[in-house]
């Protein structure tokens, strides 16, 4: 699987923000997550609430009841951070090697490709919507034009059918 593809699964939707979990950035860093966790820790001034956030317990829950987190276990008892694209970016000035800013580059991709995808399905949704609304009037216009070719059919006359007398 590319590069691409594997960060673009790692990719959720929470509070209506595009995030990623430490757990799964951790994993593409090669780093321990209380690694990552300890290094935002440091830098918590880098990272307001529409950069970072912690998961609730019904996000967890939701998380795992869609198979994107095995099982609370696998958590350890801590809640995971998500990272907004925002979030995501900023790391790689906390987290600062060769591997971090190599992986912040392919995310940042992802999250570009995922809004490309997301600004290509509104522009089709909306492209429906229009053609759906233009049936109607396609409809009225067809049912018009057989009424009417109809009612000629009925008004000419017909030469019978059948054996003519002589």
């Amino acid at each position: 699987m590319q590069k691409l593809e594997i960060i673009t699964q790692k990719i959720h939707e929470i509070r209506g923000n595009k995030i990623m979990l430490d757990f799964d950035l951790a994993e593409l860093y090669e780093t321990e997550t209380r690694i990552l966790k300890q290094a935002v820790k440091r830098n918590i001034e880098r990272f307001p609430e529409d950069f970072m956030f912690e998961l609730t317990e019904s996000e967890i829950i939701l998380l795992v009841s869609q198979s994107v987190i095995p099982s609370k276990s696998k958590l350890g008892g801590a809640k995971p951070y998500a990272f907004t694209e925002q979030g995501v970016a900023m790391l790689s000035s906390v987290l600062n090697n060769e591997k971090a800013i190599e992986i912040n580059i392919a995310i940042m991709r992802s999250f570009v490709s995922l809004r490309k995808f997301a600004l290509t399905y509104e522009e089709l949704t909306k492209r429906l919507t229009e053609v759906e609304q233009k049936f109607p009037e396609i409809y009225k216009a067809l049912n018009y034009l057989m009424d009417t070719h109809q009612k000629d059919i009925e008004q000419k006359e017909r030469s019978k059918i059948g054996f003519k007398k002589k």
